[in-house]
Parts: C-alpha cells; structure tokens; sequence
C-alpha cells in the first residue's frame, strides 16, 4: 500500500510540473531555453529559438 501511495504521488508531481511549461515562443520559454546548455537542444528548439527569440517572429495564435 505504502509503494502504491508513493508512486502515485511521485506520478501527480510529474503530471504537475509538465503542465507548468512555458508556451513555444514565449518570453519565458526563451528565457527557459537560455537556460539549457546548447548541446541539449533538438533541432526544433534551436529553430524555434532562432525564429521567436532571436529574429523576434511571434507564434501564431490559435
């Protein structure tokens, strides 16, 4: 029982903090991406990096 409670609770804590993450192309995405070392980056980061915070495109709004 006690291993259930923990990995439940491990699982909610998780499904919490992704639910937190910044919008693509935001300010604080950006700021988010600055962050993280270069090299952890996917290639859609680096181009969405590029579009959004470096040549200051703003996503679409949908």
């Amino acid at each position: 029982m006690k291993k259930t409670l923990i990995l439940v609770t491990a699982f909610s804590a998780l499904i919490a903090m992704t639910g937190c993450e910044p919008k693509r192309g935001s300010d604080a995405w950006c700021k988010k991406m600055d962050e993280i070392p270069k090299g952890k980056w996917t290639l859609e980061d680096a181009g969405d990096y590029t579009k959004y915070c470096v040549l200051n495109q703003k996503p679409d709004e949908q």
